[in-house]
């Protein structure tokens, strides 16, 4: 499932941060744990836990800078993007980015919406190039179980970008409950390491009645006291990001609610 916040924020991010200079810090928190903003500036409320240390914003760069130790990832979020590509990944890579991410979700006709080999023709032009340079991460597929959907669309574009250069995997979830969110987790590890990447991202995550904001904090909550503990269990899963940081998803204006201190709490 997809937000409407989403399509239009990302699409508002990707066209005003072409080429924006980048501030990035040292990575110091080993937490897996990431942010998925739209502003920037709500970024500081999680952080403050010190358990966040990754952001991204379904853009390649970003205007501002992110709290210390909190590392950006840029994402091609897909073709409407080629155009100023180049430049603005040079310019974050020259400040010390680490990983790139591929298109976001291009299984879905709304998002960025490419057959399998289509995007690894692209992947191949557009992100293999600055393998050596950054860790490539695959774009991110939806949750979807139907065919040439989710992982089925993970497979095929796998075996068409074999020589891509990727280390990672990264997929999305949305769905109803804690034991159906562990299933696919585990799904997509299994994926994964038929493709020999050792690393998967979730780099978006919530039940499906939190979509377009928490319908019910207390159960969100419960959600994730339970799975974020498991998540950091999980050796296979090396980041995550639940969705998402902004008003009546993790925060109360800008401050912490009670699923963003859910979220942001250490775990054992």
């Amino acid at each position: 499932m997809v937000s409407f916040t989403k399509l239009f924020t990302a699409g508002l991010v990707a066209t005003s941060a072409i080429a924006a200079p980048v501030q990035q810090a040292k990575r110091t928190s080993s937490s897996k744990r990431g942010a998925a903003y739209n502003d920037i500036a709500t970024v500081s409320a999680l952080s403050s836990s010190n358990t966040i240390s990754w952001a991204y914003n379904w853009a390649g760069s970003l205007s501002g800078s992110l709290p210390s130790g909190v590392e950006f990832v840029p994402m091609l979020w897909g073709a409407r993007d080629f155009g100023g590509w180049v430049t603005t990944i040079e310019t974050v890579l020259s400040s010390g980015c680490n990983y790139i991410m591929g298109f976001n979700e291009p299984d879905i006709a709304s998002q960025a919406n490419m057959s399998p080999s289509d995007a690894a023709n692209y992947y191949q032009t557009y992100i293999t190039p600055y393998s050596g340079r950054a860790k490539l991460i695959t774009p991110a597929t939806s949750s979807s179980t139907n065919d040439g959907q989710g992982l089925s669309w993970m497979n095929s574009f796998m075996d068409s970008c074999s020589s891509c250069g990727i280390t990672g995997m990264a997929v999305h979830w949305y769905g109803n409950t804690a034991d159906e969110f562990k299933s696919f987790v585990t799904e997509a590890i299994s994926t994964a390491s038929n493709h020999n990447l050792s690393e998967v991202w979730i780099t978006e995550f919530a039940l499906a009645a939190d979509v377009n904001g928490s319908s019910d904090l207390a159960t969100t909550t419960a959600f994730l006291n339970e799975v974020i503990p498991w998540l950091d269990q999980q050796t296979g899963v090396t980041r995550y990001s639940y969705f998402m940081c902004a008003e009546n998803y993790l925060l109360s204006g800008s401050a912490l609610n009670q699923a963003g201190v859910a979220y942001t709490s250490a775990s054992n």
